[in-house]
């Protein structure tokens, strides 16, 4: 008879952790899905009675910056817990068995799994004349994804060179380096690119699969909204200052020490969906614009290609209808000029009305009189 599977709850009591952790735990991640506080219990009660389900982690083309982002995530449970007991039923990067071991923990997952396990893929994958670019064994990335895609119950693109090519993608493009949804096809797929994706987006999407049994909702590009619903730009502390059209002229001048805005830099804030600003990195203290550099659009699709990191784009919305970076601080102090002038306007015809009041209440009292 087989034994059946544990919770994630009781695998988190096992490792030693209290029901307060996993209360904490429960709240972090409720947030991060965009749950209400109502719906923590929920949450918590999926992660008490649902089995923990069969993954299986892929690496192709990519630097395993995504795997390094999910095992720092700032909550322990998320790099203990979701990591240790749910992800390493097969990854090439973290798992312990190596060999024949490892394939046959891989082989056992997909066949005993069919249609149920969840597939996360983290790399692009070369085709056409290239498909040999990235092997593993003797075999392809293309032929190994399709096999393990075959039977997955869904699809997950951990970072941008699953989700869009990333570097390995840009021009020329010498490998033909191919997203994971162009190869693909009939499967639910999730996008979560980001270089990397933040650590807590990732382990808000898994334990949104879980709680729910469903994909969270989706934008356009496939992406979470709970994560990739905002620009960057919105979410900026920096962004009062881009209203004001204050701006760093180059890195490291007065400006900038005083946190001023970086879009004059080249900052892709503006053109790009992430929880950057909001969620943050290193326990949710900073993300690069904090740090003092702009932001390079990586979970944007094509971002590689799309211009010098350095140097700000032509027009963007966002302030007014379209505006530049030069414009909006003439904009601004346009704006200010206008109001002091017309401020200025009514006071002096307030003074002319007050002191024709006086005048008048004067020549009455002499007629009078």
């Amino acid at each position: 008879m087989t034994k059946q599977a544990n919770t994630l709850y009781q695998e988190i009591r096992q490792k030693g952790y209290s029901r307060r952790d996993f209360m904490k735990f429960c709240s972090t991640m409720a947030a991060f899905i965009g749950i209400e506080a109502h719906g923590i219990g929920r949450v918590a009660h999926a992660l008490e009675t649902k089995p923990r389900p069969p993954v299986v982690w892929m690496h192709f083309q990519e630097c395993t910056c995504c795997s390094e982002s999910f095992i720092r995530s700032s909550h322990p449970i998320v790099a203990d817990i979701l990591l240790d007991n749910i992800s390493l039923n097969y990854t090439e990067t973290l798992q312990a068995a190596s060999g024949h071991m490892a394939e046959k923990s891989l082989h056992d997952t997909i066949t005993n799994h069919h249609g149920e396990y969840i597939l996360l893929v983290e790399g692009s994958v070369p085709t056409g004349d290239q498909e040999y670019c990235c092997c593993i064994g003797g075999r392809s990335a293309l032929d190994i994804l399709k096999e393990v895609a075959e039977g997955a119950k869904a699809i997950i693109a951990w970072g941008s060179c699953a989700s869009n090519g990333c570097v390995q993608a840009a021009s020329p493009n010498p490998t033909s380096a191919t997203p994971i949804h162009k190869i693909i096809k009939g499967k639910p797929i999730v996008k979560v690119p980001g270089c990397p994706p933040i650590g807590e987006v990732m382990a808000g999407v898994i334990v949104h699969v879980l709680t729910f049994d469903r994909l969270p909702e989706l934008d356009s590009s496939g992406r979470p909204k709970a994560f990739y619903s905002r620009r960057i730009h919105d979410t900026c502390y920096r962004r009062p200052n881009y209203d004001a059209g204050l701006f760093v002229e180059s890195f490291d001048d007065a400006n900038a020490k005083k946190g001023y805005c970086l879009y004059k830099m080249g900052c892709r804030g503006p053109v790009t969906y992430n929880a950057c600003g909001v969620t943050r990195w290193n326990n949710g203290v900073g993300f690069p614009i904090q740090a003092g550099h702009g932001c390079i659009g990586c979970s944007e699709a094509n971002f590689w290609d799309n211009g010098p990191f350095y140097r700000h784009l032509a027009s963007f919305p966002g302030f007014g209808i379209e505006s530049t970076a030069d414009k909006v601080g003439l904009v601004a102090t346009g704006a200010t000029a206008v109001a002091i002038a017309a401020h200025a306007t009514l006071s002096t015809i307030r003074q002319r009305k007050n002191v024709q009041e006086k005048v008048d209440e004067s020549k009455a009292e002499f007629e009078q009189n």
